[in-house]
């Protein structure tokens, strides 16, 4: 039997963290607290939007959805990397791998489509705020949350269904953390070009086009609160819609970093260092900010700590 440069793969391994064994307790340590509070803030952020009347609104529908699809996207990471640290073995089987990675894009390109209606949703609120009801009924913003969800389905499924057609090299060890998508590509045999020409129409739908919404949105808000002439109209306007401006400039900022480059100068030391970012940092903050800069938010979670504290006695 000759020995060749392909094989079916049944394990791949994670070397993200392997080469840190100094570091891995303090890794270790550091991600289990992100993810216990990542955790914790988004279910948090959840139950007080359910729990509150007041909140039943397009604009807290929409954070709650945010805030689910960040504690989905801690659940498809960080665990496999707390256990893979923890263990010192770093595998994956080939199945695990794709399923990790499918989850990844599609909780990633969910993430880019409900930040893109929230920036509808600001913008219609500020600019259009008489036909703000009728726009941003119930029943239009359930179909642009259903037509995320299943545009972020399809888009994903897409690309790891290609993916499970690939052969790949004898070399199986992946220079990264978690089954990303360009790591796994650069260990392909087979050939690619179809599954790039795909990435990049995708990367152009459900990246360019989202990013297009927002700064649109945005150019339109702004142009609205400069037209405030008081000081204090802008600022009370410009909080409504501040604490998703931090998150989308979070969110871009490092999947520029990462995604919008060609593979073949895609490096693994910067993709870590984004991904650890996405991945982990960003869904954190989220409940942070939104949380603390807004009244309402925070005046839901007091209501909610206090009715568990009564609901007790």
């Amino acid at each position: 039997m000759s020995i060749t440069n392909e094989t079916s793969i049944s394990d791949f391994l994670l070397l993200g963290f392997s080469q840190h064994t100094k570091h891995q307790p303090l890794l270790f340590g550091l991600f289990l607290a992100m993810y216990l509070v990542t955790i914790l803030g988004n279910l948090l952020i959840i139950l007080a939007i359910s729990s509150d009347t007041h909140l039943h609104t397009p604009m807290y529908f929409l954070l709650a959805n945010l805030s689910f699809t960040d504690t989905c996207f801690s659940c498809t990471i960080v665990p496999k990397v707390l256990l893979n640290i923890h263990t010192q073995h770093y595998t994956i089987s080939h199945t695990g791998c794709l399923v990790q990675m499918f989850f990844f894009m599609e909780l990633t390109l969910l993430d880019d489509f409900l930040l893109a209606v929230m920036a509808y949703d600001r913008y219609v609120a500020i600019c259009l705020p008489l036909h703000y009801t009728t726009i941003m009924g119930p029943q239009r913003c359930l179909l642009l949350v259903a037509a995320s969800w299943l545009s972020s389905y399809l888009l994903a499924f897409c690309l790891c269904l290609l993916m499970s057609q690939f052969s790949f090299c004898a070399s199986h060890s992946i220079p990264h953390f978690f089954c990303d998508l360009l790591p796994l590509l650069k260990l392909a045999c087979s050939d690619t070009r179809i599954f790039q020409l795909m990435m990049f129409a995708e990367a152009a739908l459900s990246g360019v086009v989202p990013l297009t919404c927002v700064l649109v949105s945005y150019a339109h808000i702004i142009h609205t609160i400069l037209r405030i002439p008081s000081a204090g109209g802008k600022h009370k306007v410009f909080s409504t819609c501040g604490s998703h401006l931090a998150v989308v400039t979070l969110f871009y900022g490092a999947l520029f970093l990462v995604y919008f480059q060609p593979s073949s100068s895609y490096s693994a030391d910067t993709g870590m260092a984004a991904s650890v970012v996405y991945t982990m940092v960003t869904p954190m903050l989220n409940p942070f900010i939104y949380s603390l800069r807004n009244r309402h938010m925070k005046g839901a979670l007091c209501r909610f700590f206090s009715w568990g504290k009564h609901s007790t006695l």
